[in-house]
């Protein structure tokens, strides 16, 4: 009588468990990132497979499910554009984040952070590519290309190919050394509606002009009646200096960069 009380009981369990798992297939939520799924498999609490929209599936728990829990990677979660993808590359490795995570994460927030905007505005109205918004495709092209040298550090570069680019790609990057990329930058901060390289002395009543030597030096290249005088003394001495960085790191860098810096013109308005 006991044995068939259990039998019985436990008859009821399965079915009742078999009746929970049929209206549980198909039930759908959305996640907190506003991605819808659907359970199209529930073996257990602790047990279900889900689908997003996409087509991504992934094993997770109920609860996870219920909660919108459920990560999918193609979820735009950095930056609100940036998303980690399915592959190969990780974002965090034993010694913290990667290499190829940080760079990738460091570029999307220069175009979509309006923190870091407001610290350097030269990255106002600047994008990364669609493509590169998937962090598998930028890690590959980053791994493809990337180099190291004593020290220096290596620098992504998106102005040297495309004068004025605004748009991260990999038809307008280039890794270069940080000296040289330094070299590019503009201090529009420092120069104010002067030319570049050309600061007035209110003092003295004099145009300075002032560059970087490509060994982190600042040189001091005279003093001008003229915000023009000053600045083709500055122009003259800079795209110096970046031919010579040139020659010095050409069995690094590519043939493309090799090339767009040798014929690298400094303008009045850059």
């Amino acid at each position: 009588m006991i044995e068939s009380n259990i039998q019985t009981k436990n008859k009821l369990v399965r079915q009742s468990f078999k009746k929970i798992a049929t209206e549980r297939v198909g039930e759908t939520r959305l996640n907190t990132f506003g991605s819808k799924m659907w359970i199209i498999e529930y073996v257990s609490y602790d047990n279900i497979t889900v689908q997003f929209e996409n087509g991504y599936i992934i094993k997770t728990y109920y609860g996870e499910f219920i909660k919108g829990k459920v990560k999918n990677p193609y979820n735009a979660s950095v930056f609100g554009v940036g998303y980690l993808g399915v592959g190969d590359y990780k974002t965090r490795d034993e010694k913290g984040h990667t290499k190829q995570y940080t760079c990738w994460n460091q570029m999307l927030s220069r175009c979509y952070s309006l923190k870091v905007q407001e610290r350097q505005p030269t990255y106002i109205n600047c994008t990364v590519c669609e493509e590169w918004h998937n962090f598998q495709v930028f890690a590959k092209w980053y791994d493809e290309n990337y180099y190291e040298l004593d020290g220096e550090n290596i620098a992504l570069d998106k102005d040297l190919l495309n004068r004025n680019n605004k748009i991260y790609s990999p038809s307008t990057c280039c890794f270069l050394p940080h000296t040289v990329n330094s070299l590019l930058a503009k201090s529009n901060k420092s120069r104010g509606s002067n030319p570049i390289g050309v600061t007035f002395n209110k003092r003295a009543s004099k145009y300075y002009a002032n560059c970087c030597d490509g060994q982190s030096n600042n040189v001091y290249l005279g003093s001008f009646n003229s915000p023009e005088t000053a600045f083709h003394t500055y122009k003259k001495y800079k795209e110096s200096v970046i031919k010579l960085q040139a020659e010095k790191y050409k069995n690094y860098i590519t043939k493309e960069a090799y090339q767009a810096l040798l014929l690298y013109r400094v303008y009045i308005d850059d």
